[in-house]
């Protein structure tokens, strides 16, 4: 029976709510950064929108490690990729003024994806050596402009709930740039809405953003790259639910 109100309210109340406030978060975008700061305007209407998704969705939320950030630092943050909602927990819940390396199909979605484009998000196109070069490059511009990223270095959602690989591709950026890498372990969004029940009815499940402490260079080049991947993934592995502990391979990878 709760799970057929919970429906119901999402068909009649979530839904239309959702859509009209991603309509609105899409278009306040998309004028923001045309006349005035891309900074800003590409931040802030989709943190708030993040934030009323899931809370016309009844999702609590609990954060842990804001205080491992400092003020004014740039990261390069990394997280595990359980699902859809990762979108609205990270934008939502962050805190942090940053820009997101995406799935170049991501530009696609009507409205969402010339938003994504207006605000300067950074679209990662793996389609040959010059496009694999030139995400690379917008994310380091980025960098160097004082904006922090965040990644999903498996590149992928996951199928089990479980983590795959983590690409180097993140972990070379930051090297390079001499930048800490803060490692983000996502809970619950995997329970929500799984990638193989897309555009179904959301499940109620808690989610949970861990915020673990920054990873600093210890030396720049290959080994730093390998021993940053590897501490990353180990401390967002240390804080995944029991029941998605151990490394299973996600064949999109």
């Amino acid at each position: 029976m709760t799970k057929i109100l919970y429906r119901t309210y999402q068909l009649l109340v979530a839904l239309p709510l959702g859509l009209l406030a991603t309509m609105v978060m899409t278009i306040t975008v998309i004028i923001g950064c045309t006349i005035g700061d891309g900074h800003f305007w590409g931040y802030y209407p989709g943190h708030l929108w993040a934030r009323f998704i899931l809370w016309i969705l009844l999702i609590p939320v609990k954060v842990e490690g804001k205080e491992n950030l400092e003020k004014g630092q740039r990261y390069v943050f990394v997280a595990n990729h359980q699902g859809a909602f990762d979108i609205f927990l990270i934008y939502g819940y962050l805190d942090r003024n940053f820009k997101w390396m995406m799935k170049h199909q991501l530009r696609k979605i009507p409205f969402v994806g010339y938003a994504c484009e207006k605000s300067h998000q950074i679209f990662v196109d793996k389609r040959g050596p010059k496009k694999i070069k030139a995400s690379y490059d917008a994310a380091r511009l980025t960098l160097q402009g004082g904006t922090s990223v965040t990644v999903f270095p498996e590149g992928a959602r996951t199928f089990t709930g479980h983590m795959g690989l983590f690409r180097k591709g993140a972990f070379a950026l930051a090297d390079e740039l001499q930048l800490p890498v803060v490692p983000l372990t996502i809970n619950g969004s995997f329970d929500i809405m799984p990638r193989m029940r897309d555009c179904h009815f959301a499940n109620w499940h808690r989610l949970s953003l861990t915020i673990h402490q920054p990873i600093y260079p210890t030396g720049q080049g290959p080994e730093n790259v390998e021993a940053t991947r590897r501490q990353a993934y180990n401390s967002i592995m240390s804080a995944l639910s029991t029941a998605y502990q151990g490394y299973i391979e996600n064949p999109d990878q």
